[in-house]
């Protein structure tokens, strides 16, 4: 691998270390790939063993992590800080998501869901936030849904889980803002990862053009710029937001879904 350019966007985050969650597959792998290549050491955490094979870039390092237990979320701060050196950044991208109506829907699910999308993001930021704010400077960016802002059928616990998310971010980004850390959120719309096809049913193809011209019978209104995200997409508004480029910018929701939502 040859070394970044200083100045140029291969090193704007060259000597930072960043921990991503929900890196086995999907946005969470892109958005540690990115990170990596624009020069940080990132450790890409997972409950699933995977995170620890897909790891092409030699600046990361595959953790086996869940989330939702907080002594282990602890632990494995505390590890990252101890063999890759002070953590600059969190990415909370780890996620569940289980469709059903409401009236359908069991505790099991409903609990399940909110241990990962919303206890999660309090164990991992809550880790995070302590180390960081005692040295005066970090970024923690959650990514949400843009199902947090707008209603959607069979979404209940999925789009109550990431509204408490993001707001619990921007509660906690407002607390730590003092202390030269900044919270961010991302929201996405519809995204070419296994979650997005989970909600569909027959040809992939066919499913891409329902969920772009939009479903009346589900309330939903199509996609203005006429395609699905790729994780891509995400990871580079990620990027942005935990680069000194978005160094004044904190508390904020950032919408990643080619104006599904009409930003409502």
């Amino acid at each position: 691998m040859t070394s970044a350019i200083p100045g140029t966007p291969e090193s704007e985050l060259e000597g930072r270390v960043a921990l991503v969650t929900g890196a086995s597959r999907g946005i969470g792998q892109a958005v540690a790939r990115a990170l990596a290549e624009r020069g940080a050491r990132v450790v890409a955490t997972d409950r699933s063993p995977d995170v620890k094979r897909q790891t092409p870039d030699s600046r990361i390092t595959g953790m086996v992590l869940d989330v939702t237990d907080a002594a282990a979320v602890d632990a494995a701060v505390e590890e990252v800080e101890r063999t890759a050196g002070p953590l600059d950044i969190l990415v909370n991208v780890a996620g569940i998501l289980r469709p059903a109506p409401v009236v359908e829907l069991t505790d099991t699910d409903w609990a399940e869901t909110f241990a990962v999308n919303t206890n999660g993001v309090f164990h991992t930021s809550r880790a995070a936030a302590r180390r960081m704010s005692a040295r005066g400077k970090g970024s923690i960016v959650t990514v949400g849904s843009n199902a947090a802002g707008v209603p959607r059928t069979r979404m209940a616990a999925y789009a109550a889980s990431k509204a408490a998310a993001t707001m619990f971010t921007k509660c906690l980004g407002l607390e730590v803002a003092r202390d030269g850390v900044r919270c961010n959120v991302v929201s996405p719309g519809s995204t070419d990862t296994d979650m997005q096809w989970q909600l569909s049913t027959g040809d992939r193809e066919q499913a891409a053009a329902r969920v772009i011209d939009g479903d009346p019978s589900s309330y939903r209104v199509g996609i203005p710029l006429g395609r699905i995200a790729e994780p891509s997409d995400i990871a580079d508004a990620v990027t942005f937001l935990v680069s000194d480029r978005a160094r004044h910018i904190t508390l904020h929701d950032l919408y990643v879904d080619g104006g599904a939502t009409l930003r409502a």
